[in-house]
């Protein structure tokens, strides 16, 4: 008996090869898919260990004083070079003027010694050319008086040989009158013969009274003449004296150019304390520094603050950038120049485009204050994060809205 044909039997071979082909699709695509996706996720690191990081330039005191003004609050937006608090300038004004003052008082000092130097230096020369001068014509009057002095010694000695030989004249003619007035008597002779020996004995007595006169004045002229030696010798002294005086003609101007030298130092002082005294005026007004948004104001009208003391604080938006603690483990295939995407949580619809500029040097934990130390044998291995830090590409942040301190969510496109 011939068997009949099922007509359902090739239908059901359709249908299973279909399913298997569908089977096969399934699984092809899921396969890709994966490879897609594990591709996709092997192709960035993300953290969510990140925050927006920025400068915040703290606000101090340089000088003392009473403030005078405050014009910033907290949350005002400033720009750089606005005015946000002034100290009372009264008492640094006078310490300027008292300053100023002094330095002008230190410049009529030093132009007074620029003078004395070529008032010292020629009144010195003439001095010295004078004191020269007269110890040559001290010396020329003392040789003058010596002369004279031998001069009068000489007379002195003609003279008392005069005397002398007026003596011996008298004797022989005091003599001849006694020896006349003998041969008189006894008639052996004339009576004129003896007058004329009385007479001879008498001109010869006024001829010795007229010697002894000349001796006299001979020894008055050496008394006169050795008075002007001796007066020539002070002066010869005296012009001594001011040759030596005038000698020190170098050490005076010497000691007038260390002098102006000295002023032209005070001068300079007095200066740097003017300056200071400009600087520390200047510093009454405290002023912005950068753009920004000031906070953490502590200073109130009516305080006396100090140098060093924190005021207040700005916060620059125009310079802001993120700070991402990656795990150890991710950082294998992460380098300075990789494109970053990241979101903020507070504006979290946006994302905001950057670039890593660089990997920090040690794990966060190296730069805390209690370091871990692992050679004490409590060793623990844990997974340490590392900073990495991520610039925004320009105009990512022209509506400055992110801040310091925000929360961030980063993904990091690996190459």
């Amino acid at each position: 008996m011939a068997e009949v044909a099922n007509p359902q039997r090739p239908l059901r071979k359709k249908r299973r090869l279909g399913r298997l082909l569908l089977a096969a699709v399934v699984v092809v695509i899921l396969g890709v898919g994966g490879f897609f996706l594990w591709r996709y996720f092997n192709s960035y690191e993300s953290t969510d260990d990140a925050e927006v990081d920025g400068h915040i330039d703290a606000i101090s005191a340089r000088i003392s004083g009473h403030i005078a003004e405050v014009d910033a609050e907290d949350e005002q937006i400033v720009k750089a070079g606005d005015v946000l608090v002034r100290i009372d300038p009264r008492d640094y004004q006078a310490a300027l003027d008292k300053a100023e003052a002094d330095l002008a008082d230190a410049e009529a000092a030093l132009q007074t010694s620029r003078i004395d130097i070529p008032i010292t230096s020629t009144t010195t020369s003439s001095q010295l050319k004078s004191a020269t001068s007269g110890r040559a014509d001290a010396t020329a009057f003392l040789l003058g008086a010596e002369r004279q002095l031998d001069a009068a010694q000489t007379r002195l000695i003609a003279a008392r040989a005069q005397v002398r030989e007026a003596e011996a004249n008298l004797t022989k003619a005091n003599d001849d009158v006694r020896r006349y007035k003998l041969l008189v008597d006894k008639d052996e002779i004339s009576r004129q013969q003896y007058d004329t020996a009385v007479q001879a004995a008498a001109a010869m007595a006024a001829v010795l009274d007229d010697r002894k006169a000349g001796v006299n004045e001979a020894q008055q002229n050496i008394v006169v003449a050795q008075s002007v030696v001796d007066q020539a010798k002070q002066r010869i002294g005296q012009a001594d004296a001011s040759v030596e005086s005038a000698s020190t003609a170098p050490k005076q101007v010497a000691a007038s150019e260390s002098r102006a030298q000295a002023a032209m130092a005070q001068v300079a002082q007095r200066k740097a304390l003017v300056e200071q005294a400009k600087l520390n005026l200047s510093y009454c007004t405290v002023v912005a520094p950068v753009s920004g948004i000031v906070g953490k104001k502590t200073v109130e009208l009516g305080e006396n603050v100090s140098p060093g003391e924190q005021l207040m604080a700005v916060v620059p938006l125009d310079d802001v950038w993120i700070i991402a603690n990656f795990k150890e483990t991710q950082l294998s295939r992460m380098k300075a120049g990789q494109h970053v995407e990241f979101t903020v949580d507070a504006y979290d619809s946006r994302t905001y485009k950057g670039t890593i500029l660089q990997i920090g040097g040690a794990s966060g934990s190296r730069f805390s204050l209690l370091p871990p130390e692992n050679a004490t044998g409590n060793y623990v291995k844990v997974v340490q994060r590392v900073p990495v830090r991520i610039n925004l590409d320009p105009g990512e942040n022209k509506d400055h809205r992110l801040r310091p301190g925000l929360s961030v969510d980063p993904k990091v496109y690996l190459e």
